[in-house]
Formats: C-alpha cells, structure tokens, sequence
C-alpha cells in the first residue's frame, strides 16, 4: 500500500510543482521517537527534491527569541508550487513553555488562536494545510529509547533531554490534547496517527495526502506556444527559433515568403 502512495504521488506532485496554483503545508509533530524523520524518508522518498523543503524548529535563536513565535515558522511557509514540510513546528512555542511552567492556560489559549488565525491567513493564500500527530505510546517510545542507547550507529540520536523530558509525559499529553482540540479546524484539520507501528504511521499519513492532492485537481498550466510540426533533425536552429518566436496568440505570421496561421490545438 506504501508503495503504490508512493507512485501516486510523484505525478500529483510534478503537476502541483508545475501548477503553481497551491503550496502545501505539513505538520509533523508528536513526543521524541514518534518517527517524524521516518516519515518524511519513507513517504517522500520518491519525490522530485526540487519540489520539497523540509524545515526544523528547534530551541529559538537569539534573534528568532526577540521576534513573535510565528515569525520564523513564516519565513518558512512554502511557496506555491512547493510541498513544505515541518518537522517539529510553531507548536513548539507554545507545547514546551506551557509543560515547563513558563506559560499558564490563558497565555497559552491566546496564543493558540493566535496559531488560529495565522493559519487561516495562510489557507486564504492558497496555502493548504495539514498537520500530523504521530501518537506513540510511553512503552514504544521506552522501547525505541532503548534500542538506541543499545545500537552505537545510533548514539548521535540521543540527548540528555530525551530522557529528561520523559517525566513531563503527563503534561505533554495534557498540553497536546488542548493543542489538538483548540486548533483542529476543516482549513486545518489535525489527523491524529496511531505510531506505534511504523508500517501503519507511514501508509496512513501517505492516504491522506494523496486525497488531499488529489482532491485540489490541478492541471499543467497552458503551453506558451504550439510545438507541433517542428522537427528538429530536419531544421536550422534559426528556423526553429523564428517559429517559436512567431508562434503566439493565434495570428498569422510571414515564414520564408509563406503565410502560415498557427491556431491553437
């Protein structure tokens, strides 16, 4: 089934980067092990990279520090044409301070819909939306943890805070079920995935997409001109170049002492 999203894919998304009509936007969010980077390689394993970015957001710059929360998930956003992917996102900003005590439900309430109404801005600029919570289980993130620390290829995977933010599990599910339920909308709707299971992550995030892009029905923009009836092998650069330069809107144009009229097909 992986598979065959995947092959679905490519072509959605040569003529999504060919339209240029919409940008898409995915979310990737869920507590440490939940499988963002497995994700983006399995999924997106077969797209052309010229129309994929992927962005992190990790602890805030100084300079990042001194702005709003949203203004470097903004810089960001991608542009139409693009697929743009966040690992980690502007959830972040308001997930980690509100576990760790430095934001209280009222400043966290106000800023989730501040989140609210950026998202709705960039949907109403052709931007579509969705976000992904990749929801792995306390024993399955014990059991990937460990095989970590069991594996020294994967040793630069791990951190001191991995294990230290282990005991806020409690908060964290609190904080993500007010995220979640405050900030799922039908502009910008949350689709919870069950993790635990990588095979099921990977094909369940993939159906999703491959709707979403399906359901935009988007269409190669028109040609600049007709092509049809030149053969390279049979003429000059400079006659092919003079077609195509007259080949335009329809009119007729004077070739080599012939009048020819290039309608369009």
């Amino acid at each position: 089934m992986l598979a065959k999203f995947r092959d679905q894919l490519n072509p959605l998304q040569e003529v999504f980067y060919a339209s240029q009509k919409k940008a898409l936007l995915i979310v990737l969010q869920g507590m440490d092990t939940a499988g963002k980077d497995g994700t983006i390689r399995h999924i997106f394993s077969g797209i052309n990279p010229q129309g994929c970015q992927v962005a992190s957001f990790k602890v805030p710059t100084p300079l990042e520090a001194r702005h709003d929360f949203l203004w470097r998930c903004h810089q960001q956003v991608p542009p139409r044409g693009m697929i743009g992917i966040f690992n980690r996102s502007h959830y972040e900003d308001v997930l980690w301070p509100h576990v760790h005590g430095q934001m209280g439900n009222k400043e966290l309430h106000r800023h989730l819909e501040d989140i609210n109404d950026w998202e709705q801005m960039l949907v109403d600029n052709d931007v579509v939306i969705l976000k992904f919570f990749l929801n792995i289980s306390r024993d399955e993130q014990t059991r990937r943890l460990q095989d970590r620390i069991d594996t020294p290829d994967k040793h630069w995977k791990l951190s001191p805070a991995d294990f230290a933010e282990r005991q806020f599990w409690p908060a964290y599910m609190d904080t993500y079920q007010q995220l979640l339920s405050r900030t799922s909308h039908k502009h910008a709707p949350w689709f919870i995935i069950p993790a635990d299971n990588k095979w099921f992550r990977n094909v369940a995030i993939s159906q999703v997409i491959v709707e979403a892009m399906q359901g935009l029905r988007l269409s190669y923009p028109a040609p600049t001109f007709n092509p049809g009836g030149i053969r390279l092998a049979d003429e000059s650069i400079t006659a092919v170049t003079k077609k195509i330069s007259t080949r335009k809107n329809g009119n007729a144009v004077k070739l080599d002492a012939q009048t020819v009229t290039f309608g369009k097909r």
